[in-house]
């Protein structure tokens, strides 16, 4: 695959695709977004699945992970033209591509992209670009979990204070920026 007329940007070192490429959702077996990324590389095909860290709460216990965004979804960039895509539904973990018709469908210019250029270097989305002291947040990871509240102030170190609505009244909340996303 050659990297000089390359219009894909492949995420975490992959190699890129070549110019006729584009994004493709693919259905995948819940929790399985991995082993299907790891099938997928092996047949030649640069694929994305954005994460973001999780708390899930099991037995009175709180645990961190890393977590696809889209449970059940991943990206495979392709040139339906000129790879044999159809194998794509056959791999490991995936349970087909999102077709229209007998093709499978295209995800709109630079969706993808963002998703990527929103990429830390851990491998998981950071929202935190757009925050803006006052705007709306939801928490996504930690004991708060998908509360909603109002950013009150963010440091240069990345930290964040959310005052959230609690027992009628305001309690602040210290935490990483990157663990926020902006609400309308």
């Amino acid at each position: 695959m050659g990297q000089d007329n390359a219009t894909i940007s492949a995420p975490h070192n992959l190699p890129v695709a070549d110019i006729g490429a584009r994004w493709y959702a693919a259905s995948v077996f819940l929790g399985k977004e991995t082993i299907a990324e790891q099938h997928l590389r092996r047949q030649g095909f640069v694929s994305f699945v954005p994460r973001s860290e999780r708390t899930v709460r099991h037995a009175r216990q709180l645990s961190t992970r890393k977590a696809a965004y889209f449970p059940g979804y991943m990206f495979v960039a392709f040139d339906v033209t000129q790879q044999r895509w159809r194998s794509v539904n056959g791999t490991i973990g995936v349970r087909s591509l999102i077709m229209q018709g007998d093709r499978p469908s295209p995800v709109p210019f630079g969706l993808v992209e963002r998703f990527i250029a929103l990429t830390g270097k851990d491998g998981l989305l950071d929202f935190s670009s757009g925050l803006k002291p006052g705007s709306s947040v939801r928490i996504l990871s930690g004991p708060f979990a998908e509360l909603i509240g109002r950013l009150d102030r963010l440091d240069s170190t990345g930290r964040a204070r959310v005052l959230v609505a609690i027992m009628n009244g305001e309690i602040p909340i210290d935490l990483e920026s990157s663990g926020l996303v902006a609400i309308a």
